[in-house]
């Protein structure tokens, strides 16, 4: 078997654990993440009625900046958005990603802006 295809298993088993763990409701989403190698993607999901109630990518960024900058600005976006919708407090979906690093990030630029992570 090929690096490539031993990587995917390997994350597809790391997001099942994660995954088997969160659940997300009206009252509390989860806030899932995906991070590519350009930029950062994150959801709010209430997976209750399956509807996914706000989301935001770092594309959307005005000015150019690095990986971790955009990784701030999704976080501090999808605060806002949180607000707007109503919600509080978030279940922290991690997928197959580290906490470390951007996703790190990511969650910490959402609770400077008040969300319960």
């Amino acid at each position: 078997m090929n690096s490539r295809k031993k990587l995917i298993q390997v994350r597809g088993r790391r997001a099942s654990r994660v995954r088997a763990t969160v659940r997300g409701s009206a009252e509390r989403p989860r806030l899932s993440v995906f991070r590519s190698n350009r930029f950062m993607l994150a959801q709010l999901i209430d997976d209750v009625a399956g509807k996914t109630l706000a989301s935001v990518t770092s594309k959307a960024m005005k000015t150019k900046g690095t990986k971790t900058a955009g990784a701030e600005f999704v976080g501090k976006a999808i605060a806002a958005a949180a607000k707007t919708a109503g919600v509080s407090s978030v279940v922290f979906d991690r997928g197959s990603y580290r906490y470390h690093g951007r996703v790190a990030a990511l969650v910490e630029a959402a609770r400077k802006e008040g969300l319960k992570v």
